[in-house]
């Protein structure tokens, strides 16, 4: 067993500071773990949020030595082993208290895309491909890393006409499900903002489902965007045949 210094963040949304703990750690310890001893230790009243510990909920995320990351999937072993940890909380969001955000800004935005709405008389008989290509989008826990890495949330604060990494999946999801009948492009190209993004790829590297977002979500939505507002043969076929309207549901 040995020590390691904890630099923490203190305060709420008034402001705070950065407080140092020692922490006796032992091998396989994760950052929750670390907190938890704070907690037992030192200061009872620190604010963390949690639940599963498997990294299957999402709940603890913050920003361990500044990258956005789940405490409970961040092994000490894994960082610098003299320097000191640094945890603090999610940047882009509002603080409640210490570590813990205001993430409701995102379920707020989850209720504007229309659920998923399958096509009149659809049997679901899928190829498989279409399945896998689903799937990988709602393996998402909704921890938000990739909505707190995203430049256009944390460095411009565009929320009010930015849906974010994460709900750009979850569009995906419902547009290439070849049962569902809606067309969500209008929106997100409108109200979701997704010109603003720029393809960096940061949302991707943070997510630990190891979801590809950007390559197999964002990317073909902006191409999507493209067919439907930019080619003007597609435009065309489109006002002729009545595609960009719903199909009849049941």
């Amino acid at each position: 067993m040995s020590k390691r210094t904890f630099v923490v963040w203190r305060g709420n949304k008034d402001g705070g500071n950065f407080v140092e703990y020692p922490v006796e750690v032992e091998e396989g310890m994760v950052v929750l773990d670390a907190i938890h001893q704070i907690q037992r230790t030192s200061a009872p009243d620190l604010a963390c949020r949690w639940n599963c510990k498997a990294a299957k909920c999402g709940s603890c995320s913050a920003e361990v030595n500044g990258k956005p990351r789940l405490m409970c999937k961040t092994r000490l072993d894994d960082l610098p082993g003299e320097e000191a940890i640094t945890v603090k909380p999610l940047k882009s969001f509002p603080i409640i208290r210490d570590l813990v955000t205001d993430v409701s800004w995102n379920y707020t935005v989850n209720k504007k895309i229309p659920p998923f709405t399958p096509k009149k008389g659809a049997d679901f008989i899928m190829q498989q491909s279409d399945v896998d290509r689903v799937q990988e989008f709602r393996k998402c826990i909704e921890c938000f890393l990739c909505q707190n890495v995203c430049h256009v949330v944390r460095e411009h604060n565009q929320k009010s006409h930015f849906f974010g990494p994460r709900f750009f999946i979850r569009v995906a999801s419902l547009e290439m499900h070849p049962m569902d009948a809606l067309n969500r492009i209008p929106q997100i190209k409108k109200e979701g903002g997704l010109g603003r993004c720029n393809i960096t790829k940061c949302c991707t590297e943070v997510c630990p489902e190891e979801i590809h977002i950007t390559d197999n979500g964002i990317i073909p939505l902006k191409e999507r965007v493209v067919d439907q507002f930019f080619d003007p043969v597609q435009i065309v076929i489109r006002k002729i045949t009545g595609a960009d309207k719903p199909q009849p549901t049941e």
